[in-house]
């Protein structure tokens, strides 16, 4: 909602701390905030508030007022309004509303502002002009009830009649205020709050080179990074010794008649204690003493409508307290109070352990408080709550956003409620409700919520691969009878069997726990697919997987009615016995080809058991049921998309193709037939660019298995898969139609092999995607609609990187290592839980040796290998809960007798069989790092303390180490679809150049997500990084740095401190921070961005030379030549190490060595480094290359540089400058010779500089893939072009100017030697040194900007003159001038 309180003024300096007045566009042209102007694409700066800060942003709950006008653009911009609201205790405020806003919103924004946060009981009145008053609903709109753009509207908040419910609610709220640990305080907020106290005094930069150096020493990798991720918690503020509830409790039933509700033992700061009545219409101070019981009030004085308000009147110590909690929360940015409603778990916990202190609210909630959401008796009913949500009208936008709102509170409510219920399942806290059926098979219903096993260990007597189907469909909303659900599997059995002959024992165990897995993760896939498809009349069940200890529960809403009694006639469509019997009915049929259309499947026909025809426009095995409410639901959607034609056969049976592929392919194939000539050059919007390739590499491939019957069949243009070839189901139809179905299916298999998984290899080694961990690879591989399956015959294909094969091999292995881990924690007991992860970390880091000796290790390996692989079979026939002595025996066993060699032996095991990748040997001394013990504890839900480990000790990790073990949650929580739409749109506007238009998408995308999920969710922080790229493009550093800052809040919150996206945020923040020449605090930001990297991918990666690229660059610009040298020197060796000598990125390197080495006028050098760039660059580019060009170009410049010197020497004038560089290299005779021996010699092995570094030197203009945006920097790249050709003023930001005395003498020296045309260039070669020229880039003879907006393009702030060479360090201007000439 837009809405801004006067009294949150402050709350704009911790952002806009350590910059001028920030411009953050807020209300389009309502506040005295800046404008997008249309004619020049520039953007005006806000005024500034009283306080001198601009007051850019307001009450967490509420979306920015920068893009409340952009929501209904075609009635033009929708103003904000002034309101005044009284509130209770008489004092006003002043909201900013819009007509749109609800009710909901405006109490969300009084619950935000200081004054009125605790106030949660309450009717809101709004008066209007002519005298009267209207009492407002909670969802209704302000429209509906009055027009307040006409002004005199005023609110006024009237306390209401508290009941049990609203009175505990209020309770809560006060604890929640005084306690600060809902408050997240970001690193760079505190960064630049402690910048802007510090500047009063001196902050020059030269004081922090030997501590920033030290990043160096930290980026080897050594495992004290840990100790620095996590900040110091804020102290607390103490306000009250206690607030709980009494022992008085419950009133009794005479009190009840007076409107008592409750009763509140409080002790204040001072030493008093106070027994508080909590009745209908306030809270007094009652005269009860000790364990005697008086209810009448002590004095009149003593009586509030709120808790605070009286807590404010009996104790001064409180009143002072919670004044300083307020500003505590007002000096943080907003979006730091805001609720996260799927946080993110961190895989370090705090060290030492903070201790743990008494506190009588917490114990009490811990006990009152249920496995739920909800207190005991306040079930929710999740399935009809959600169902009518999806009933919501959604023709208009407004409706969109209440729909959207609602199905995203109540989801993300129903997962959080499941993931509760999950883990009192886990625990055992939940009794099953068929207790007499095997344990494997027990189903558990809590807080209307159905939990089910996705894993049955009872191999030997019901196949696992089927458990699902029971599980999540059929044994629970049919009501198939025990000996039915066993006789079901049992089918498959012998044909398992078969397969299971020929492979090891430990090998079938992984298979079909695997299948369930996959069946389990494809039935979510399933459940997302059919949501977004949202067809009329069709209904989903929530749906939420919980990982936990070693067990994987499906959490489901539950249909109505199929809990109550058999309904044999609630199956309306599909099969649940295999496709023995199919049901079928035509109403539910039509729904379903609807949303087969939109899935791009076929309407075809199958066969059941007694061979009647049957048509199905989905798999044989989902489910159509009728509930009780009569609402169609269909579950068990474990194959929406086609079976994987690359893994055919009976143990691969849940081996789907994803979604992203079938889009992709559908794409690909259409253009195939409408452009059979035309190659494609636009981007696809649905899918990612890697996913559409030039169709002649289609043709090539594909051309030969072309049918005529195919064409026929897709005379439509449509390409519809049947999804049940390839399957045990007898398909009817004739058997040319059936090859044409299976062709096509194939089709797309050799898609994915052949173009997809090539392209994408591509991409990686090109560096146009530059996943860094474990989580950024696994979306980068969805993204492209490539299945986590190819990940071993990937990593063959990218071995020659070695920061690739790294990457790909340590997924591999923690992949392995995760199903290691999980079997032993399923057998592990309560107290055994530290113990046997701590165990099994010391095995997979460590050296852990068993008893045997070494000559029957391999034997050994064998039976540890079978111990632990079996033990949870036998063991969980019974079940999964142990209780008998034998168990706790066994149990004892289950992780003290596991050696490193048998961990790493069935890993090995593993990843052969489910990757067909070999574990290289030495891949143990690989997994002694930081990342790939990051990458494990997140997958497995780890939280280990943040301390430095000896990872080369044989037992580095202790018990005592082991912090938590948390769920790891995959969840269905719908997206904003309409949101995604406006930011494609943005990135085609910015594309095209019109800054004020993408400014405006991109602002009301961020409007509606604000409104439907809250500023906390990762599609907002992306919609904040464009904000900055836009405003950063139009010349506006510092509203730039707002966005930024908050992408980063959103990113810490949403994905993790140490995410690789947050990781970007910082190194953003940096370069915007140095475009205001604050280079400090930006080389504090760059510190965090180094230390972040080093631990999500570790020290040998593109990203991480890059940024160290970027390091120096800062320095240069603060005059520290030195400290720039030795990151270049540190990057050059990465590249040389990492990507070979001959690399474009190695000659990135070069080029900004060169440019160091010039401005410091050591021309031999520079020429010597420019000559190896063009060499580089001659032989990977050709000679005609723009960029090859440039590198000549480059090169005569120093040459004829150095002449100029030369002759200076002659005439006795450059003694000076000459006698600077002699002193330098003097100084640094190892340097000297490290930068030659670098010049002449070529390295070996594997590091790599991102391709932005390279857009931003070299200049190829396309930055790397972050998340999913990859379009949007080519887009971005393309804006400047656009905007260059139609002479847009597009500025950067301030020039960052710090040359130093001697260095400024130096170019004096020079220019006064060489005449004016030379003064031209050597100006240039000044702000090269600092910015590293780097403003325009070159792609093919295309202007675009070095993209300072992403971490790995170096700062971009030189300015250049026509003289210059263009091209590597050419700016916008001379670009313009060129392609005018052109015209």
């Amino acid at each position: 909602m837009a809405g801004k309180s006067k009294g949150g003024k402050n709350k704009g300096k911790a952002q806009g701390a350590g910059q001028p007045a920030s411009a953050e566009p807020e209300v389009l042209a309502t506040d005295g905030a800046e404008v997008v102007n249309p004619e020049n694409g520039e953007v005006n700066e806000t005024p500034a508030t009283e306080d001198g800060v601009a007051d850019v942003e307001k009450g967490d709950g509420d979306a920015p007022e920068a893009v409340q006008p952009a929501r209904k653009p075609a009635e033009g911009e929708l103003h904000l309004y002034p309101i005044p609201v009284r509130t209770q205790s008489g004092e006003k405020l002043e909201l900013q509303l819009s007509p749109g806003d609800s009710v909901i919103d405006v109490k969300q924004f009084l619950l935000d502002a200081p004054e009125t946060c605790f106030y949660t009981c309450y009717d809101l009145i709004l008066h209007t002009e002519d005298g009267s008053a209207h009492q407002l609903e909670d969802y209704n709109e302000i429209s509906e009830i009055a027009d307040i753009t006409s002004g005199g509207c005023s609110l006024e908040m009237v306390a209401a009649i508290y009941d049990e419910r609203s009175i505990r609610s209020h309770l809560r709220r006060v604890r929640e205020l005084l306690s600060l640990s809902s408050l997240h305080v970001s690193l760079s907020t505190s960064l630049a709050l402690q910048h802007e106290s510090a500047q009063g005094k001196s902050a020059g930069s030269e004081k922090s080179p030997n501590q920033e150096l030290d990043g160096l020493n930290f980026m080897e990798d050594s495992a004290g990074a840990l100790t620095s991720l996590l900040a110091s918690a804020p102290a607390e503020i103490k306000c009250v010794e206690s607030i709980v509830f009494s022992s008085f409790n419950p009133p009794p039933s005479y009190r009840r008649l007076h409107g008592d509700l409750i009763y509140i033992d409080v002790a204040t700061l001072e030493g008093n204690r106070y027994c508080i009545t909590g009745s209908s219409k306030s809270f007094y101070v009652n005269s009860s003493n000790g364990s005697i019981f008086d209810s009448k009030p002590t004095k009149q004085g003593l009586e509030a409508s709120t808790l605070v308000g009286l807590l404010q009147k009996i104790s001064a110590k409180f009143k002072k307290g919670f004044c300083e909690v307020l500003d505590r929360r007002a000096s943080a940015h907003p979006f730091e109070n805001v609720q996260c409603l799927l946080p993110v778990t961190s895989w370090l916990g705090a060290y030492p352990v903070p201790a743990h202190r008494r506190d009588a609210a917490r114990a009490e909630d811990s006990v009152v408080l249920s496995y739920g959401t909800e207190l005991i008796g306040m079930q929710r009913d999740w399935n009809e709550e959600l169902q009518s949500c999806q009933e919501f009208p959604h023709g208009n936008p407004q409706e969109r956003i209440l729909r959207g709102r609602a199905l995203y509170k109540v989801t993300c409510d129903f997962v959080d409620a499941a993931v509760k219920g999950a883990v009192g399942v886990i625990n055992r806290c939940i009794p099953p409700i068929n207790p007499t059926d095997p344990e494997c098979f027990h189903m558990y219903v809590h807080n209307n919520i159905f939990f089910s096993f996705a894993v049955d260990y009872d191999y030997e007597h019901i196949s696992k691969d089927h458990k699902p189907d029971c599980q999540n469909g059929s044994s629970r909303s049919t009501k198939v009878s025990s000996p039915d659900v066993i006789a079901k599997p049992d089918t498959n059995h012998a044909e398992s069997a078969e397969v299971a002959d020929s492979k090891s024992e430990e090998a079938q165990l992984a298979d079909s726990e695997q299948a369930t897995y996959a069946s389990a993760n494809n039935d979510l896939k399933g459940t997302k697919a059919y949501q977004e498809a949202d067809v009329s009349g069709l209904y989903n069940l929530a749906m939420t997987i919980i990982d936990y200890r070693g067990h994987r529960v499906v959490a489901q809403s539950i249909i109505p009615g199929i809990l109550q009694g058999d309904k044999s006639d609630s199956l309306l469509y599909g099969s649940v016995d295999n496709g023995k019997k199919i049901s079928w009915n035509e109403a539910f049929h039509s729904k379903v080809v609807e949303a087969a259309k939109q899935l791009h499947l076929k309407e075809h026909v199958v066969l059941d058991g007694s061979g009647n025809p049957v048509k199905l426009a989905a798999t044989v095995e989902c489910k159509g049921i009728v509930g009780s409410d009569d609402r169609h639901y269909i579950l068990d959607l474990m194959r929406v998309t086609p079976r994987d034609s690359n893994y055919i056969g009976q143990e691969h049976r849940f081996c789907v193709l994803r979604p992203e592929l079938i889009a992709s392919f559908v794409e690909a194939e259409s253009m195939k037939q409408s452009f059979k000539q035309k190659v494609p050059d636009a981007p696809v919007a649905s899918t990612s660019d890697a996913k559409v390739t030039s169709v002649e590499g289609d043709d090539k491939s594909e051309e030969s298995s072309v049918h005529t019957h195919e064409e026929n069949d897709n005379s439509s243009s449509e390409i519809l898969f049947n999804p049940n070839v390839f399957t045990e189901y007898k398909l009817a139809g004739s058997p040319e139609e059936i090859a044409a179905d299976e062709e096509l299916v194939k089709r797309a298999g050799t898609y994915l092999i052949d173009i997809v998984i090539p392209k994408f290899v591509q991409d990686l080694c090109s560096l146009d995607i530059s996943p860094m961990d474990g989580q950024t690879l696994t979306d980068t591989l969805h993204l492209h609609g490539i299945n986590i399956r190819y990940l071993g015959k990937i990593a063959g294909m990218v071995k020659h990187l070695p920061h690739l094969r790294d990457l790909f091999s340590s997924e591999i292995i923690v992949r392995s290592a995760k199903h290691v881990i999980k079997d032993i924690l399923r057998q592990s007991l309560d107290h055994d839980i530290g113990p046997a992860i701590a165990h099994f970390l010391n095995c997979f880091v460590g050296k852990v040796l068993g008893a045997s000796t070494k000559g029957s290790l391999s034997n050994a390996q064998s039976k540890t290998l079978k111990g632990h692989e079996n033990s949870p079979i036998q063991k969980s026939s019974k079940g999964h809960k142990l209780s008998n002595a034998a168990a706790s025996r066994k149990s004892l066993s289950a992780y003290s007798h596991l050696t490193s060699d048998g961990i790493w032996f069935s890993i090995k095991e593993f990843a052969k069989s489910k990757y067909q990748f070999e574990v290289p040997d030495d891949a143990r001394i690989s997994a002694k790092r930081v990342a790939v013990l990051r990458n494990l504890c997140q997958k497995v839900g780890i939280t280990i303390a943040a301390r430095k480990y000896d990872l080369d000790a044989s037992t580095p990790f202790e018990a005592s180490d082991m912090l938590n073990l948390q769920p790891v949650v995959k969840h269905s929580v719908p997206t904003c679809t309409d949101a995604k739409n406006l930011m494609e749109a943005g990135k085609v506007r910015m594309a095209e150049g019109t800054l004020n238009e993408a400014y405006a998408l991109f602002s009301e995308a961020f409007s509606l997500l604000q409104q439907i999920t809250g500023p906390m969710h990762k599609d907002a922080a992306n919609c904040c990084r464009y904000l900055a790229m836009v405003l950063y493009h139009a010349g506006d550093t510092a509203g730039a740095i707002v966005q930024q800052h908050r992408e980063l809040i959103i990113n810490e919150r949403c994905l993790g401190l140490d995410h690789p996206d947050t990781a970007h945020s910082y190194g953003n923040m940096a370069l915007f921070y140095h475009g205001l020449n604050q280079t400090e605090l930006a080389l504090r930001h760059m510190s965090r961005t180094l230390l972040l990297l080093s631990l999500a991918s570790g020290p040998d990666h593109p990203d991480v030379a890059a940024t160290l690229i970027n390091v120096a660059m800062m320095y240069q610009d603060a005059s520290n030549m030195n400290t720039a040298l030795r990151y270049l020197q540190e990057a050059l060796m990465k590249n040389e190490r990492l990507l070979g000598p001959d690399h474009v990125q190695t000659a990135v390197c070069y080029h900004a060595l060169a440019i160091a080495f010039s401005c410091m006028s050591l021309y031999k050098l520079s020429i010597q480094h420019e000559k190896k760039t063009y060499d580089i660059l001659v032989k990977q580019l050709g000679e005609n290359d723009s960029r090859t060009k440039d590198s000549e170009n480059w090169l005569s410049t120093f040459k004829l540089r150095e002449e100029q010197v030369n002759a200076q020497k002659q005439k006795g004038q450059g003694a000076i400058a000459s006698d600077n560089a002699v002193k330098f290299l003097k100084a640094n005779p190892a340097f000297l010779q490290a930068m030659k021996a670098a010049a002449i010699q070529s390295g070996d092995g594997s590091a790599n500089v991102n391709r932005s570094l390279n857009a931003a030197v070299v200049g190829e203009g396309v930055p790397r893939l972050r998340g999913v945006d990859e379009r949007a920097a080519r887009a971005t790249a393309e804006a400047r072009k656009k905007a260059a050709a139609r002479g847009l003023n597009v500025r950067n930001g301030p020039a960052a100017n710090h040359a130093s005395d001697e260095l400024a003498q130096i170019l004096k020296l020079i220019n006064a030697a060489s005449g004016s045309s030379t003064s031209a260039s050597a100006k240039t070669e000044e702000s090269a040194s600092e910015g590293q020229a780097t403003n325009g880039s070159v792609q093919n003879g295309t202007a675009t900007e070095a993209m300072a907006a992403d971490t790995n393009g170096p700062s971009a702030s030189a300015k250049s003159t026509v003289n210059t060479p263009v091209g590597l360090g050419t700016t916008l201007e001379l670009k313009k001038q060129k392609s005018k000439q052109k015209s």
